[in-house]
């Protein structure tokens, strides 16, 4: 038997499994997001949710159901789970295509800077007291410190400079710590009121998440989604490294700019509608990784959908855990996200565990 032959069912197999491992995953996010809507300090009965949900449609009567459990259902736990989805989708695969573009799988999308140019954006916003585009000031603010701190990456070590990855993971290191410390001068400076603000909204939450926002976020996340899905072989070809990726005709200049282009878009909107939730985007390629193996036509589809769901279950969880307050999202994540953090540094040390 030749060679071949043996190769095409091993790719026929990886390929089925890959496709059974995405129908479970988004089983299990549907599930979790129809869950969401009736669990919480206020509990609705399934059947109630989905009449509510189906009557807003006008597919069903909503007679008889308090208007106080409709009001919460539709207007909060709707808006808040999908939104929930949309980050985790956004923030896996903005660490997915970094750590295929640094070719590293301890990149996560903080690394290049641009959650801490988003979160610089938004907290110097609230500090400052800006109100240039009302209840928007906040999301726009955070968009523009993202946009400003990826632009200022890519000239210091953009491409054509000849720099690699080593230098771009190296400036973006130094400005997130440089926004960091901004960060810190103006949590400082805040009052007391604002100060309870830039807590809440450092450690992340999707507790003021709407119909509105939804709308507001829906056409950037598309965008970005859609956009790090086509660079998938892209990544591929990457992955056998930036040399030979341009010898078989990969434009690598090119392909860089746009994964940074489409992983800040990813990284500002989840940033400026969630505050900072961090290590998604550490935790969820990896473990994909794992399980489906590097190739990107798969990982990241499968990584936009687990993203989700973590999102969705572990924001389920914390305004549920201690009702009637709300445990911050990023609470959740970090909590997840440093002890796997830690395995991944000792898995990649010498003679580590394997």
């Amino acid at each position: 038997m030749t060679a071949a032959a043996l190769t095409l069912p091993k790719a026929e197999t990886r390929r089925a499994s890959s496709v059974l491992l995405l129908v479970v995953l988004v089983a299990l996010l549907l599930a979790a997001i129809v869950l969401s809507f009736g669990i919480g300090p206020l509990h609705v009965a399934p059947g109630d949710v989905l009449r509510i949900v189906l009557g807003r449609f006008g597919l069903a009567d909503m007679e008889g159901i308090a208007a106080r459990d409709i009001a919460v259902v539709w207007n909060l736990r709707i808006p808040r789970a999908l939104m929930g989805a949309l980050i985790g989708a956004a923030l896996a695969l903005a660490g997915a295509g970094l750590q295929g573009l640094f070719g590293n799988p301890l990149a996560d999308p903080g690394i290049v800077g641009v959650t801490h140019g988003s979160a610089l954006g938004a907290i110097g916003a609230i500090v400052l007291g800006f109100t240039t585009f009302g209840e928007w000031t906040v999301p726009v603010s955070a968009f523009v410190g993202g946009l400003l701190a990826t632009t200022l990456i890519y000239l210091l070590a953009r491409p054509g400079r000849g720099s690699g990855t080593v230098t771009l993971l190296l400036v973006g290191i130094a400005i997130g710590a440089g926004c960091s410390a901004a960060i810190g001068f103006f949590t400082y400076r805040a009052s007391e009121v604002q100060l309870q603000s830039l807590t809440f909204w450092q450690m992340g939450s999707l507790g003021t998440a709407d119909w509105a926002d939804l709308a507001a976020a829906l056409p950037v996340f598309i965008v970005g989604l859609t956009g790090m899905l086509l660079l998938s072989t892209p990544l591929d070809m990457l992955a056998l490294g930036e040399r030979q990726a341009q010898h078989i005709g990969l434009d690598v200049k090119r392909t860089r700019a746009l994964l940074i282009l489409c992983s800040s878009l990813l990284v500002g909107a989840a940033v400026a509608f969630a505050g900072i939730v961090g290590f998604v985007g550490l935790i969820v390629p990896h473990v994909v990784r794992l399980l489906a193996g590097p190739r990107h036509r798969s990982l990241l589809p499968l990584a936009a959908v687990a993203g989700a769901l973590l999102v969705v279950v572990a924001d389920t969880a914390a305004r549920t855990l201690d009702p009637p307050s709300e445990i911050p999202l990023g609470l959740f994540t970090a909590s997840l996200g440093a002890p796997f953090f830690l395995w991944l540094v000792m898995r990649q040390r010498p003679g580590g565990a394997r």
